[in-house]
C-alpha cells in the first residue's frame, strides 16, 4: 500500500552483460515527518561513514561494520542485518566470500565489490535502507601518513531523497560528500537520460546545505 505521508522502500537490481546491480533507495510520498527525516539523516550518516573509509591492509568486514552502526547507536538505535554483501558478476547478487558484518571475517582486498546499505526499521510504520554498491580500491599512500591504506570507491549514481534529509544533523565533510555525490550522479547520469527527465534529475541533485 502506497498511503499518503508515507515512506516506500524499493530493493531493485538486475543482471547485465558489464556487472550486476543492486541498489536501494527510500523515498516519501507525501509530506514527511521529521521523526521520518531524522531516521533517513542518520541512516545516509551510516552509509556515508562507510563510503568514505579508509584502513589498512589486513582489514576485514567486520572491522568496518561499526562504521555504520555509530550514528545510530548514539541516537540509541540500530539495524539486524549486515551492512553490506559481497556482489557476483554471473552468480549471484549476494556472493562471499567478502562481506560488510559482524561475520565479516574475509579480509579485504582491492577489486572486490560490496554493498553500502544501512538501515533502520519500525515496526508497523516505516523502513529505511540506502543502498549503494562499492568498489575496494587499490593501496595508496596519504601524505604524511606510514601505512598505505584502501577505501571505497561508490559506483551506485543515484539520488538520495532530499526532501528526506535534515542538513543540521551533517558535519560539513557528511554534506561535502553529499553534494559531491549529487554533482557527480549529474554529470555522468544526465546525458544517459531522456531531455523531458533532465528537470526532475537537476532538482534530486541540487547542493544542500
Amino acid at each position: 500500500m502506497l498511503d499518503k505521508n508515507s515512506l516506500y522502500l524499493i530493493d531493485s537490481g538486475g543482471q547485465y552483460v558489464d556487472g550486476t546491480t543492486d541498489v536501494t533507495r527510500t523515498v516519501a510520498i507525501g509530506k514527511p515527518t521529521a521523526e521520518m527525516k531524522r531516521h533517513y539523516s542518520l541512516v545516509l550518516k551510516a552509509h556515508i561513514g562507510i563510503a568514505t573509509a579508509r584502513f589498512p591492509k589486513g582489514t576485514r568486514g567486520q572491522d568496518l561494520d561499526p562504521f555504520a552502526r555509530r550514528p545510530l547507536w548514539e541516537a540509541g538505535i540500530d539495524f539486524d542485518h549486515g551492512t553490506g554483501h559481497g556482489v557476483g558478476s554471473y552468480l549471484s547478487v549476494h556472493e562471499g566470500p567478502q562481506r560488510l558484518s559482524r561475520l565479516g571475517s574475509e579480509v579485504l582486498e582491492p577489486g572486490m565489490i560490496l554493498s553500502n546499505e544501512p538501515g533502520y526499521y519500525r515496526e508497523g510504520q516505516y523502513g529505511i535502507r540506502l543502498e549503494n554498491l562499492i568498489l575496494v580500491t587499490p593501496l595508496t599512500k596519504i601524505e604524511g601518513g606510514e601505512r598505505e591504506m584502501m577505501g571505497f570507491e561508490t559506483l551506485t549514481l543515484v539520488p538520495f531523497d532530499r526532501r528526506l534529509i535534515d542538513p543540521k544533523l551533517f558535519d560539513p565533510s557528511e554534506l561535502a560528500w553529499l553534494n559531491a555525490y549529487h554533482a557527480r550522479v549529474r554529470r555522468e547520469v544526465e546525458p544517459l537520460i531522456l531531455s523531458d527527465d533532465r528537470p526532475w534529475l537537476r532538482h534530486a541533485t541540487q547542493k544542500i546545505g
